[in-house]
């Protein structure tokens, strides 16, 4: 059985949706792939729109439940939840969530970058700024849960996710890291599990069916894999890189985790870093015994940010071994065999594959070809079972940044750059060239796939497009 198809039932099974639904970030069960017949090959901002409708700013990703499309946005002060009519784009409800705080954010990042969830009661939604917000299908708040303050020093970014009558997110930052799960009748905390290993991320978990469920969340360092009803570590896998913002993908039986840290977490670049007590001695100008950021060396200034983890403007003892293990972690995608127990790093491992990989971007797996798109637009497709690179180029008419990640359908896979530039492949490894367009519009959010329709989300609009045959009904 190809993995394709095999993937396609863990997705439906982990999620509980309709075939035509895309009810979290990145569609069913975080896979991307949705195979809904008669998808346009050519899509842009005069090319097979079948609705389009203004938005205020917000870097989530549509989700799709029913008749109904459900987004995240910020309209000057305000964290909003709206909600539009798949069939022609109509506003149907917006809501407002509590703001008590404004956390920090780096400028690429936003008060409405998580992706909300959806099942057939309801939406729920995260703001770093507030916590968790549910409401029904008509708009009214069924349940609020505050959570944070917060200290990624991006902002946040990870989006919950629904399974098993849970809401489950994971909330990394630089201490205090944490993954729970919520009722998702009511929004109390039924469990949470610290992630002390974790200090900087992004990755929205996925899941793995089975008695029990299982969660698979990349963090810094490793990927960690609980019991669904308890919260309960089941197993991990080290070795990953300091910095997940990417998500996982998951096969029939392996789960593919990448991550890209910095230049300096290539393979072969990694600092060699002395003991903080050595250390300590070679820089501690004032000899008071611990080391600002003026008397760092110039690499330890450039990541001061992320080293001094509780924002005190030293670098302590244990901070120091904090960054030893980020700067001796390499970038990478690497795959993991599922259904394991306690430390699975070495027993588990199928393969690795550690150049041009993204930042940010999550794999699509799709008719058995791993795709894989970095920030820089470099494409390289891989055979899943082994990680052998089938092909690797940049997108034609594509040198740009990508922060969407692809998404896959109907024998297609799509690409959208950060200045919105538009590339379609016909699937296979051979990155065969269909479209390449251009929406001249800021583009973060992924696109959604659904009924023979694509909805893509740019800076200023959503856009709903189809087929001509579609376009027409």
């Amino acid at each position: 059985m190809r993995i394709s198809v095999v993937l396609t039932a863990l997705c439906l099974a982990a999620t509980e949706v309709a075939a035509g639904d895309w009810p979290r970030f990145r569609g069913p069960n975080g896979s991307g792939v949705a195979e809904t017949p008669g998808l346009p090959s050519e899509i842009g901002p005069a090319k097979n729109v079948v609705w389009k409708a203004a938005l205020p700013p917000g870097h989530s990703s549509p989700v799709l439940l029913g008749d109904r499309i459900f987004l995240t946005a910020s309209d000057g002060e305000r964290l909003l939840t709206l909600c539009l009519r798949q069939s022609d784009g109509r506003e149907l409800w917006r809501r407002e969530a509590p703001r008590p705080r404004r956390e920090a954010l780096d400028r690429r990042n936003g008060p409405a970058s998580a992706s909300p969830a959806a099942d057939s009661k309801q939406v729920v939604v995260f703001f770093g700024d507030y916590g968790l917000v549910a409401y029904d299908h008509e708009g009214k708040e069924r349940w609020r849960t505050p959570l944070g303050p917060f200290d990624n020093v991006y902002g946040m970014g990870g989006s919950p996710i629904l399974v098993d009558g849970l809401v489950v997110v994971v909330c990394d930052q630089s201490r205090g890291s944490f993954a729970a799960g919520f009722d998702a009748e009511t929004g109390r905390e039924l469990w949470r599990t610290a992630r002390p290993e974790a200090f900087s991320g992004h990755s929205t978990p996925i899941v793995h069916p089975g008695d029990p469920t299982e969660i698979l969340a990349p963090g810094s360092l490793r990927l960690d894999v609980y019991d669904a009803r308890t919260g309960e570590i089941r197993w991990w896998a080290s070795k990953l890189p300091s910095e997940m913002k990417s998500g996982a993908v998951l096969s029939e039986d392996t789960v593919y985790v990448v991550g890209y840290s910095s230049p300096l977490n290539e393979p072969g670049s990694n600092p060699q870093l002395p003991p903080y007590p050595e250390w300590v001695a070679s820089r501690d100008a004032d000899k008071d015994g611990r080391i600002a950021k003026a008397e760092a060396d110039e690499t330890t200034q450039r990541f001061f940010d992320f080293i001094d983890l509780d924002k005190d403007g030293f670098v302590s003892d244990g901070e120091w071994k904090s960054n030893q293990a980020m700067m001796a972690a390499e970038n990478g995608l690497l795959a993991f065999r599922l259904r394991g127990k306690g430390d699975v790093s070495r027993s588990a491992l199928v393969w690795k594959y550690q150049r041009a990989v993204p930042q940010l971007p999550t794999p699509v797996l799709y008719r058995d070809v791993l795709y894989m798109i970095n920030d820089g637009g470099i494409l390289t497709t891989l055979d899943p079972r082994t990680g052998a690179v089938l092909k690797q180029g940049r997108l034609r008419d594509a040198v740009d940044q990508y922060f969407a990640s692809p998404v896959a359908g109907d024998g297609k896979v799509y690409f959208v750059s950060h200045t919105g530039i538009v590339s379609v492949l016909r699937a296979g490894a051979a990155q065969e060239p269909l479209f390449s367009g251009d929406f001249d519009d800021e583009v973060t959010a992924t696109p959604a796939l659904a009924d023979g329709r694509i909805y893509l989300r740019t800076r200023s609009t959503l856009y709903c497009f189809g087929a001509p045959a579609a376009s027409a009904r």
